[in-house]
């Protein structure tokens, strides 16, 4: 097995490690939130079984322990997290009053839709901030997506792997989309959130975050946004330009400046995923962000 393949569930020469080592994820996965709300079943899921109407912000911090475990984490943290997601979600139910059915959580329907409308959230906000992928690139991230939709319990064969097909794939979805009284509050929560208690030093500020949460709004495609109707429409361009701000600013934080948003557990695995790369020969001077350069990838890797 190659050194890179030991390293952690996706290697640092994927693509998935350029998209998900990019601080504009923060606002993917707002948007993505804000997509998957639209979902009238897996938002009541969300809402029935879990505590996001008084912590929407611990969701989004839960979900980037996630992501990072199945990204950064070693093959063995991404299996247990994936068997530990698969486990919870296996004893959940969701209860549709709209047509008297009960859905299991990890109905293979709802895990495909959050999916999707969390990794193509991720991969269209970091192009549109300005990360510089190709068609071929943004391709391969999908296709690498499959492999985190696996630890979930969906097949990977069963998963948009490119563009076009993800692109197919929201289009279907879109008919069975609309804006329920959950889908609604998850937007206003989103907007003005409520801290998490670790995090309330920060409520002073808390009159900054709505432009963010703003931001976020504004990257939902046309369609998710005239259905929603909750902000005027401004000018794609003005949008474009505040979320090329927003990543150049976030990037040039520091990488122990910046981690300080996830979770302890979060940062102790992101801090094992370092030790292992510099164990490697990789140079992680600058922290695994620096890693999405090939100059700092031991020889071997980078030929």
């Amino acid at each position: 097995m190659a050194i890179s393949e030991e390293l952690a569930a996706q290697p640092p020469q994927s693509a998935t490690w350029q998209v998900h080592l990019d601080r504009s994820m923060w606002v993917g996965g707002v948007r993505g939130l804000m997509l998957q709300a639209l979902h009238p079943v897996a938002m009541r899921g969300v809402w029935q079984n879990s505590n996001f109407q008084e912590d929407p912000f611990g969701r989004l911090r839960r979900t980037a322990d996630f992501v990072g475990r199945v990204t950064f984490g070693s093959p063995e943290e991404a299996d247990e997290i994936g068997m530990r997601v698969r486990g919870i979600h296996k004893r959940l139910r969701v209860n549709d009053p709209d047509t008297g059915r009960t859905y299991r959580v990890d109905d293979p329907e709802l895990l495909l839709w959050v999916h999707c409308a969390e990794v193509s959230s991720y991969l269209e906000v970091a192009r549109r901030g300005g990360l510089a992928l190709t068609e071929r690139e943004a391709d391969r991230y999908l296709n690498e997506q499959r492999k985190s939709a696996s630890y979930v319990g969906l097949h990977p064969d069963d998963v948009p792997g490119s563009c076009a097909e993800m692109d197919a794939f929201l289009k279907q979805a879109r008919p069975g989309l609309r804006v329920t009284e959950e889908a609604a509050s998850t937007v206003r929560f989103l907007l003005w959130p409520r801290l998490p208690a670790e995090l309330r030093m920060l409520s002073p500020g808390k009159p900054a975050y709505f432009p963010f949460g703003a931001l976020c709004y504004y990257t939902l495609p046309e369609w998710a946004r005239r259905m929603y109707g909750v902000l005027p429409e401004v000018p794609p361009a003005t949008v474009t330009a505040a979320l090329k701000a927003f990543r150049l600013g976030m990037n040039a934080l520091p990488e122990s400046v910046h981690d300080h948003a996830f979770t302890p557990s979060t940062r102790d695995m992101l801090r094992r995923s370092r030790e292992r790369c510099a164990a490697a020969g990789y140079d992680v001077s600058r922290g695994l962000r620096g890693l999405t350069d090939p100059r700092r990838w031991p020889k071997a890797q980078a030929a």
